[in-house]
């Protein structure tokens, strides 16, 4: 199932066009009859300087599934990689450095320091790592993100709405390989939300950026150039070029793929 790709500026990553890719991803808790499958043996290619969404109902796997591709879980087996590194496998201290090398995170907490401004938030990670931040493409962030004039503001100076965008430079700061955002606007009022996905395109289309988000909210995911569907553990449909009305149509067919094994072609990797 594929359709041509949207003209975007490609990031670093993989010759071959892919972020991040897994081929038979398998997640287990547990172990023996008690044990709970979260992910089973899951094939899923993330193309880069595209806007992914992912969907399903509690506990169809999506964030496990995001995490094992950002490196913050361990898989029971299959393989992973970012780019063209596998990381199943890396030692702690390795993955540690590649999320914080590769890697931007966005979550439903907004994770600021109190005690700093916003711009020293933005480039914590990198004074972290003791990296200088690229000051061109750092301003480019800024001002697409609208940050400009909250830069001295600490956060509690700040709304929800202007704090997430803050998370959102702060992802953006080291021009990551692929920034993964679980459930960005759950703590925003809707007009805040949208400005924050609003952004999140923006920073595909504008910046080149690759972007996989876990939502539950059909208009959220409306934003996204493909949407992957999960229900128990297992990739059962995608959608490119969604709308608010096509995601929740799909989301009501749930009952009835739940536990089907995916179409021929319905995702395979490489979908665009």
């Amino acid at each position: 199932m594929s359709t041509p790709a949207e003209e975007h500026t490609p990031g670093p990553a993989s010759p071959d066009g892919t972020a991040a890719r897994a081929r038979g991803l398998t997640k287990a808790y547990g172990s023996g009859e008690t044990a709970v499958i979260a992910l089973d043996s899951v094939d899923v290619d993330v193309v880069r300087g595209r806007f992914t969404a992912v969907m399903g109902p509690s506990g169809s796997g999506k964030s496990t599934l995001m995490h094992c591709l950002a490196g913050l879980d361990t898989v029971s087996a299959g393989q992973v990689w970012l780019g063209d590194t596998e990381i199943t496998g890396l030692k702690d201290r390795e993955l540690t450095r590649l999320r914080r090398d590769r890697v931007g995170f966005m979550f439903q907490s907004f994770n600021l320091i109190p005690t700093l401004n916003a711009r020293e938030n933005i480039t914590l990670p990198m004074d972290i790592a003791g990296r200088k931040p690229d000051e061109a493409w750092l301003d480019r962030v800024i001002d697409t993100l609208g940050l400009r004039d909250r830069l001295k503001h600490r956060p509690a100076q700040l709304s929800g709405g202007q704090q997430q965008r803050v998370a959102c430079a702060r992802a953006l700061a080291s021009r990551p390989e692929l920034i993964f955002a679980d459930e960005p606007t759950g703590n925003l009022d809707s007009r805040a939300g949208l400005e924050v996905l609003g952004f999140l395109r923006d920073a595909v289309d504008q910046l080149g950026q690759t972007v996989v988000m876990v939502t539950h909210d059909p208009g959220a995911a409306a934003h996204s150039d493909l949407v992957l569907f999960l229900a128990d553990g297992r990739i059962v449909d995608a959608t490119h070029r969604p709308t608010a009305e096509s995601v929740l149509e799909r989301m009501k067919r749930f009952d009835v793929v739940r536990g089907a094994t995916v179409p021929d072609g319905a995702v395979p990797p490489g979908a665009s």
